[in-house]
């Protein structure tokens, strides 16, 4: 199972597209694999006949490292190989040791086993060559069976016998350590609580957690307990944005008030730019280009497509991307850079009735700006106004009172003199006017 996202710990097999004694080739998609987020297509890269599929179509919760198939060296007998006895991921002390660092054009370090294909692992079985003899021209320090073959070639080495049974020295194997007699641990089975009967006349249903709302409560938990949180709301004027979406609608321009909220948070990260910044190990990180990411809702959970450089795109264009990115997200077809990352979020519940909100931010974002329904008011003049509720959730830590106000201030003000988000370079707009 391969880490197919940086915040992915395991995943599901959706589909596989090859079946057991299939020939693929480099580039040839072997599976859909469901990740926190998403799901992601696995290619090959070489070719090989696939063996044996070890984790079926619909196998839940699949942690990284795991073995879920076998490839074979095309040509070879696919219905007689070997499964190993243990197909589950590596222990955490593994993957550690393999997070090592290796030094661009080697073989690698000693104590850390090369990536490569099954065609690599024969030749070296078959050669009794050690992988770190071989230089590695791979890709992310693959080893290639071409570097193999020019390592055969070189040395006019010959096939060399080996016994069934003798594994392949494709690495130089790890000392054993033995611990010492105080590090021991008591060999006694754990203690395990009885299970409680079950509570007459109380009945429920287990929701299955997919590994896409696995990972939201674990980055919402993370974002609350670890952002010290402030928040900021403001009233907008909504007359004149309505008034002018119904004129665009009349000359056959279809948007909605959401992709003007989209440009107008946009704009205004533009001009107080303190605002489009992240918090990393070292302190704000200030970006720089303004990428607002829309949250929407799927049945697998909450997700938040990225609008790319959204203050430079006119509102017809935020308003086909965003149709675009949403129902490829419910669908669960958005590509990892389509939804990782981003400057700043949006979460919109005024379709749903909510007037006022607030949202959590979504690390290592600093903000989100949560969205109310439109509502009539009595205004100063006792005349009736329509207004719309934001409030920004902030990260404290980058974002203080005075800079929320600035951003909620121009936030208001681009809400309420539409004609200047219609331009893409809204700063030259507003300075010709």
């Amino acid at each position: 199972m391969p880490a197919l996202s940086p915040t992915m710990t395991e995943g599901t097999i959706v589909k596989w597209y090859k079946k057991e004694g299939d020939v693929v080739s480099p580039g040839d998609v072997l599976c859909d694999i469901q990740t926190d987020k998403a799901v992601v297509a696995m290619d090959t890269e070489e070719d090989a006949t696939l063996a044996k599929i070890l984790i079926h179509e619909d196998s839940k919760s699949v942690k990284i490292g795991a073995l879920i198939a076998l490839l074979v060296q095309e040509g070879e007998d696919w219905r007689d190989v070997e499964i190993p006895t243990d197909t589950t991921a590596p222990s955490s002390d593994e993957q550690q040791g393999n997070t090592q660092d290796i030094t661009p054009g080697t073989s690698g370090i000693q104590g850390i086993e090369l990536k490569m294909g099954p065609a690599v692992r024969s030749l070296l079985h078959i050669y009794n060559i050690n992988s770190n003899d071989v230089t590695a021209s791979g890709p992310h320090g693959w080893l290639l069976k071409g570097d193999v073959l020019n390592l055969i070639k070189s040395k006019s080495l010959k096939p060399v016998p080996l016994d069934r049974d003798k594994q392949p020295p494709s690495a130089p194997s790890k000392p054993t350590v033995t611990p010492k007699a105080a590090d021991k641990v008591p060999d006694t089975a754990p203690i395990v609580s009885p299970p409680q009967p079950p509570i007459e006349g109380v009945g429920f249903t287990d929701i299955p957690l997919t590994n896409m709302r696995r990972t939201i409560a674990k980055r919402l938990t993370q974002s609350k307990t670890t952002i010290p949180y402030s928040y900021a709301t403001i009233d907008c004027d909504m007359e004149k944005v309505l008034r002018f979406r119904k004129q665009l609608q009349k000359d056959g321009v279809k948007i909605s008030v959401n992709d003007m909220i989209v440009k107008a948070a946009a704009v205004a990260l533009q001009q107080v730019p303190a605002v489009n910044a992240i918090w990393s190990e070292s302190g704000p990180k200030l970006l720089p280009e303004v990428d607002v990411c829309v949250a929407v809702a799927t049945d697998s959970g909450l997700i938040t497509p990225i609008i790319k450089d959204a203050a430079n795109l006119g509102v017809e264009e935020i308003s086909s991307q965003t149709r675009e990115l949403a129902a490829r997200a419910r669908e669960g077809k958005l590509k990892p850079h389509e939804f990782q990352g981003g400057s700043f979020t949006i979460s919109n519940l005024g379709m749903y009735g909510i007037t006022e909100f607030t949202a959590i931010i979504n690390p290592p974002q600093s903000s989100i700006l949560a969205v109310g329904k439109s509502r009539v008011i009595l205004g100063t003049d006792s005349t009736p106004q329509t207004v719309m509720t934001v409030t920004l959730s902030m990260d404290s830590r980058v974002v203080d009172g005075a800079l929320a106000s600035t951003f909620l201030q121009a936030f208001r003000d681009n809400m309420e003199n539409p004609m200047f988000m219609v331009a893409k370079n809204v700063q030259a707009v507003r300075l010709e006017s």
